[in-house]
């Protein structure tokens, strides 16, 4: 009888063994493909060209200040100069003058010039003007801001509607006008 313990006994333990074995053998399969998804993530994260909560400021000669925020960049491969931004909020404060505020949807930051290209659901603050549309050249270099596709400029007195509208930010000087002679620009009063 004791024999027959022995070799139960015995067929128990190697089917213990076996089952260590098999299971050992698919734990590291398992965690062998851990390790190579944890590697892939890794190589993704430091090859990508994405930065989330961008900033930039910047101050020019002539003491004028340039804050752009948005919640990401994403630098050119052909040219590290330019940023493209998504949900973009920037700030200008030009030296003796009020604050100028600027927000898009979407913008190209050249961080060699600071011009910017602000894109789709622009709307730009000063004092009591407000200015919508769906595209703006902002250009410190020039000292210009070119506005245009779609623009409404409201004011405390007027609605104004245009194809485009030109500021001179040294002057103040501003140009409203359309693209064809033919259409005329559309005044509304707000009383």
């Amino acid at each position: 009888m004791n024999n027959k313990y022995l070799r139960i006994s015995f067929l128990i333990l190697i089917a213990f063994i076996l089952i260590i074995l098999s299971y050992q053998k698919i734990f590291k399969k398992d965690k062998k493909i851990v390790s190579e998804t944890t590697l892939v993530e890794k190589e993704n994260t430091v090859n990508s060209n994405i930065i989330k909560d961008v900033k930039y400021t910047s101050r020019d000669v002539k003491g004028n200040e340039y804050v752009i925020t948005a919640s990401e960049g994403e630098i050119d491969f052909s040219d590290s100069n330019i940023i493209f931004l998504t949900d973009v909020y920037a700030t200008i404060i030009l030296k003796n003058s009020n604050v100028i505020t600027i927000s898009s949807s979407y913008g190209k930051y050249n961080s060699n010039n600071f011009d910017t290209i602000f894109s789709k659901n622009v709307i730009i603050n000063y004092l009591h003007n407000k200015i919508t549309g769906e595209y703006l050249d902002f250009s410190p270099k020039r000292n210009s801001m070119i506005v245009s596709k779609n623009i409404v400029y409201t004011n405390l007195k007027n609605i104004l509607k245009a194809d485009v509208i030109e500021i001179d930010l040294k002057t103040k000087d501003t140009k409203i006008y359309m693209y064809e002679n033919e259409k005329k620009v559309k005044i509304q009063s707000r009383n």
